[in-house]
């Protein structure tokens, strides 16, 4: 028993030290490159989708207006194209995340076009939190809670025609080479370091 005991202490103290050890020397998959490690998807997905259910409101306050869905395409355009794409136009930095952004105008299944086969709490939810590790900011902080909205039932409605307004804002190119000037350097950043 007492061999059993002293076994069992050290199991607790070794197997908590070398998982600190793994993680210290960067031995975790960090990159983008890198594949998952084992069980990430479960650990991550698995609490991420109990907290949505949990949480996410179960209706809307505003209906998919004509003026909403305009009002949600430009707040997208803005704020969500950059790494979701737009119709016909993937966006080129998605398949350089990880986990890689989903390309929310895409069909990859029938009559269904990016999340609008989701509830629409289930999306107001993410938009508003964000998730954590993915790249996917909050917006809660930056839109309304009606244009938080706005968004999310544009993409509910995302295999339906649109009216005309939201698709010529949709159509749109995102003009994502055009080059954003750098600042002029500064004294500091053309100081020669001193030497000891």
């Amino acid at each position: 028993m007492k061999k059993f005991l002293l076994g069992f202490i050290a199991g607790l103290v070794l197997v908590p030290a070398a998982v600190l050890i793994y993680i210290r020397y960067g031995n975790l998959p960090v990159a983008v490159v890198d594949p998952p490690f084992l069980m990430e998807k479960l650990l991550v997905r698995t609490p991420l989708h109990a907290r949505i259910d949990r949480e996410m409101p179960q209706s809307s306050p505003i209906q998919p207006t004509d003026a909403n869905l305009e009002a949600g395409a430009h707040i997208y355009r803005q704020d969500c194209a950059t790494c979701h794409g737009l119709p016909g136009e993937a966006s080129p930095f998605a398949v350089h995340m990880y986990p890689s952004a989903p390309q929310l105008w895409k069909s990859h299944r029938a009559g269904v076009v990016g999340v609008s086969d989701d509830p629409p709490g289930e999306t107001y939810w993410k938009v508003d939190n964000g998730i954590r590790l993915t790249g996917m900011p909050a917006f809660n902080k930056v839109l309304s809670q009606n244009q938080i909205w706005q968004v999310t039932l544009l993409l509910a409605n995302a295999n339906k025609p649109m009216p005309a307004g939201t698709e010529a804002v949709l159509k749109e190119p995102l003009h994502l080479d055009t080059a954003v000037p750098a600042p002029p350097p500064t004294a500091s950043d053309t100081a020669k370091p001193k030497r000891k």
